[in-house]
This record gives structure tokens, sequence and C-alpha cells, in this order.
């Protein structure tokens, strides 16, 4: 076979292993059941107007560095861009806040592990089994701030 026959079964692989499926078995459990007399009447707060961002909501420390932000840059240019740049197989386009909202309220550290062991249809390392961990967290660091 030769390599004009062989590139498109590569990068259908490749592709096919980006994106979210649905989980196969549900996790959920049935909800609580309250009676009335059990309950007590709830204040509702005063809306607020400031609303948390989700990439506020995954910030429990300091923002990541320019530098490790230019670090994720050029992994995210060179491996992850395959997939979150065109939002193959239900992949988070980077930048999208509506389908970036779910993942981030996650918080980092299960963001960091998907990137690194793989999540439904994305393989570890997005396919790179060349990159080490910190800088798969460069990768998902520079993604998440661009979702601001």
């Amino acid at each position: 076979m030769n390599a004009y026959q062989l590139l498109p079964l590569v990068i259908a692989a490749a592709l096919a292993g980006c994106g979210e499926k649905s989980p196969a078995t549900s996790t959920a459990t049935a909800p609580a059941t309250v009676t009335p007399a059990a309950t007590a009447p709830v204040a509702t707060p005063a809306p607020t107007a400031a609303v948390a961002t989700p990439a506020a909501v995954v910030a429990k420390g300091p923002a990541a560095s320019a530098e490790v932000l230019a670090k994720g840059e050029k992994i995210y240019t060179a491996t992850c861009v395959a997939c979150h740049g065109a939002g193959v197989l239900g992949s988070p386009k980077i930048g999208d806040k509506a389908l970036w909202a779910p993942r981030l309220a996650k918080g980092i550290d299960v963001l960091y592990a998907n990137s690194i062991n793989g999540i439904n249809m994305m393989p570890a390392r997005g396919g790179n089994a060349a990159l080490k961990d910190d800088e798969m967290r460069a990768a998902v660091d520079y993604m998440v701030s661009k979702v601001n």
C-alpha cells in the first residue's frame, strides 16, 4: 500500500480518537423524597450583578503564567487543534463557552486527568504519547484561558 492510500486511513483514525461519547450506563441515583412537613421555607437570594464565568469556576489557584500559556499554545497548535479547532466528534471547540461550561464545572483537576488519560473518544494525551503530564496541563490551561 503506498503512502497516498495509507494517509486518509491514518487521518481518519487520528480524528476518530477525539470527541465525546455518551456513557453506556447511567450513574445517576433516584432523587430523595422529602415530605412537605420536613421542609422549611428557603429565602431566595437577591440576584447579583456579577456572574461567575466558567473559567472562574475552574480557577482555584493562581492563573497560569504567560510562560505556561505560551507552552500550551504550542502544544495546542501541534496536537490539539486537529480536534478542538473544529469540534471533531463532539470535542469542545476552543473558546466555545457553552461546550466548555459543563467540563469546567467539574474542575481543573478533572480536565487535566481527562487530557492525560483520555475520555470517551479522546485518546490519552490527545493521541500524542510523547507529551508529558506538565505539557498536557499547559495545553489545558491554554484552552481554558480562551474560554473567557
